[in-house]
């Protein structure tokens, strides 16, 4: 009989999907290791000469990335071990938002402050992606302070050209950004994010409608970019 077989058939392309999971499904679950397999080469092309112009060893020691809002730009700054020194300027694609800190969730917001990378997602909406920790003790200080009890979360560096409240790099800088950041270490990697680079003006909080607090951050974040 007909009907048999197509049952027969039926359960055949039932266990396929059970045990041979689709590409797309195992391109969408890849590890770090595996991101690092595919991009690292290329990368390397991009990155190495940059380094040796420098003459900073790669994988350096540590690493700065110092992000500038409104002229829409990361510097990467490598040491290893004789000081930093400037690798490469990188185009923010987009970063979303207006000059000032992050205050709560869903203000579409990029963060101002000095913050850590926590941890490396190779299977991002948006390609790459590296996770800040905002917030950070001092958002987190300033949060209670002013009683807000939502001052949001999830923030990363990432590829594609779109942002809600994150550094939107693009493709190939991600590609770039990760691997380095593979290979150096995430704990010795620190990021800093200004309104505007600070080094050209300093920051001033009298252009902008922000808490009190603002003050402080600035004097921390002028600091910061004033030693590269």
């Amino acid at each position: 009989m007909l009907f048999p077989k197509l049952w027969l058939v039926l359960i055949v392309f039932l266990s396929s999907l059970i045990f041979f999971p689709s590409l797309s499904y195992a391109e969408n679950h890849r590890t770090v290791d595996q991101v690092v397999d595919k991009y690292q080469n290329t990368s390397l092309q991009r990155l190495l000469p940059k380094f040796v112009k420098a003459d900073v060893d790669y994988p350096p020691k540590r690493v700065m990335m110092l992000a500038s809002k409104q002229e829409q730009r990361l510097e990467l700054w490598a040491d290893s071990g004789e000081g930093f020194k400037k690798i490469h300027t990188y185009a923010i694609l987009h970063a979303s938002g207006v000059s000032g800190p992050k205050l709560v969730e869903g203000d579409l917001q990029v963060p101002e402050g000095l913050y850590d990378i926590t941890a490396l997602n190779p299977n991002s909406n948006f390609h790459l992606s590296m996770k800040i920790n905002y917030p950070n003790d001092f958002d987190k200080m300033m949060a209670r302070q002013d009683g807000r009890h939502s001052p949001g979360s999830n923030i990363f560096i990432h590829g594609k050209a779109s942002s809600k409240g994150c550094l939107a790099m693009g493709d190939q800088a991600i590609e770039d950004l990760f691997i380095l950041a593979e290979r150096t270490g995430i704990e010795n990697i620190k990021v800093a994010i200004a309104p505007r680079d600070p080094r050209r003006t300093p920051l001033s909080v009298d252009e902008y409608s922000v808490p009190d607090w603002t003050k402080s951050l600035y004097e921390d974040i002028q600091q910061t970019f004033d030693r590269y």
